[in-house]
């Protein structure tokens, strides 16, 4: 069942006896299963966006519960549930993902060993692996020999875990058995920096970059340009399409489809990026639902994040900027949200394409120096019997308290 204004959903089953729903999450598209497992409501996650293929597996489900099939823990190695998964979800998966998805797999059959039951993990298994992820460090080939790793990274590791786990609540052996019954998991705090590293990219550095973008890729000045002039994240940048670009109008679309939260809106756009683009334009003269970021090896696919995480390690070094761990293409996201924090924030949610304020104000938008004191500047005093007395915008000086 679908709808312009609700979000996928397909039912089967009878209902108060073997009825299963298959449903997208409104956010991120993925796919969940619910039904009712001896009077007690169920919800697993089946990790994809596979409409068809959520369907067969809420038909399958339904039939099992039709049968009266019982639930019974098979208690498989974490092993076997990485062959499986890897097996039968990983493929499905973006090349990157597919990348992430076997690293850990090796990750966590080093640290928990791969007989270990899966049924048997626990909070103390899930702070060691933390502890003794911090202390592996990145040892991914090519990177800076004993390079730490942050908190955002042990939790995508973590993610990946979980993300087996609920799999494998769902998932029947030949048996008909559930793998598992529960994710023994579920609940527990996700790893946390106490002071994350959040830098903005300064006007002064951002000059240095656009200047040296263009020896670096035809196309990475134009990149630049859009990261800063409409805080927008790389990832939904990289995904746009010629027909996005509305050049007469003076706007872009950003589809929900493509971006992390799903988010499909318009916002208009600066002087400097409706120049950048017609620009573009004018050098590849292509239309409708081109790529304006085509992959070099295959103008039918967007440019990789891996090609623009390069492109910006290059930009930075033609620079001569020393590198500041976690400044890449999120710090202008952060440098446009900081910029226009005088912006009432439904407008500025709206051009930067977040769904909550309190996402900018918490993560993005930073304090500085000349924001305080122009507050402190126009800052009212009370009066006599309690009135507000305004200062003078024509003087700096602070209205002296009247008693």
């Amino acid at each position: 069942m679908t709808s312009a204004t609700q979000r996928w959903s397909y039912s089967t089953g009878e209902r108060g006896h073997n009825r299963v729903r298959a449903f997208a999450h409104p956010v991120t598209g993925l796919l969940f299963l619910e039904f009712s497992d001896g009077g007690r409501r169920r919800r697993v996650a089946l990790s994809h966006t596979i409409h068809d293929a959520a369907k067969v597996k809420a038909d399958e489900l339904a039939l099992a519960l039709r049968k009266h099939t019982a639930p019974l823990e098979a208690d498989p190695t974490l092993q076997v549930l990485f062959d499986n998964y890897g097996r039968e979800v990983t493929p499905h998966k973006g090349l990157h993902t597919q990348q992430h998805d076997r690293r850990c797999t090796r990750l966590f059959a080093a640290f928990f060993g791969a007989e270990r039951r899966a049924s048997t993990l626990s909070r103390r298994d899930w702070d060691g692996f933390i502890a003794w992820r911090y202390a592996q460090g990145d040892g991914r080939t090519g990177r800076a020999q004993g390079r730490q790793v942050g908190a955002r990274t042990v939790e995508y590791d973590l993610k990946f875990l979980h993300t087996v786990l609920n799999w494998a609540v769902m998932a029947r052996d030949s048996a008909g058995r559930y793998l598992l019954q529960r994710n023994p998991l579920k609940g527990l705090p996700w790893p946390r920096a106490e002071s994350p590293r959040r830098p903005v990219l300064t006007a002064k550095d951002y000059a240095a970059m656009l200047e040296v973008a263009p020896r670096v890729d035809a196309r990475c000045a134009l990149a630049l340009v859009l990261a800063h002039e409409t805080g927008h994240r790389i990832g939904a940048i990289r995904r746009l399409r010629w027909s996005d670009v509305d050049l007469e109008g003076k706007s872009l679309r950003w589809r929900g489809a493509q971006d992390k939260i799903g988010f499909d809106h318009e916002t208009p756009l600066s002087g400097a990026a409706l120049n950048a683009l017609k620009k573009e334009r004018k050098t590849h003269p292509v239309i409708g639902e081109a790529w304006v970021f085509p992959a070099p090896e295959d103008v039918t696919q967007p440019c990789s994040s891996h090609l623009v995480r390069t492109w910006w390690a290059r930009m930075e070094r033609r620079a001569g900027l020393t590198h500041e761990p976690g400044r890449g293409w999120h710090s202008l996201r952060r440098t446009f949200a900081t910029e226009l924090k005088d912006v009432p924030l439904p407008d500025l949610c709206q051009l930067g394409g977040w769904k909550n304020p309190q996402t900018i104000v918490k993560c993005y938008q930073r304090p500085d120096v000349g924001t305080m004191r122009a507050a402190l500047a126009s800052r009212a005093r009370l009066g006599r019997g309690g009135a507000l007395q305004r200062p003078n915008r024509h003087h700096e000086s602070t209205p002296r308290v009247t008693t």
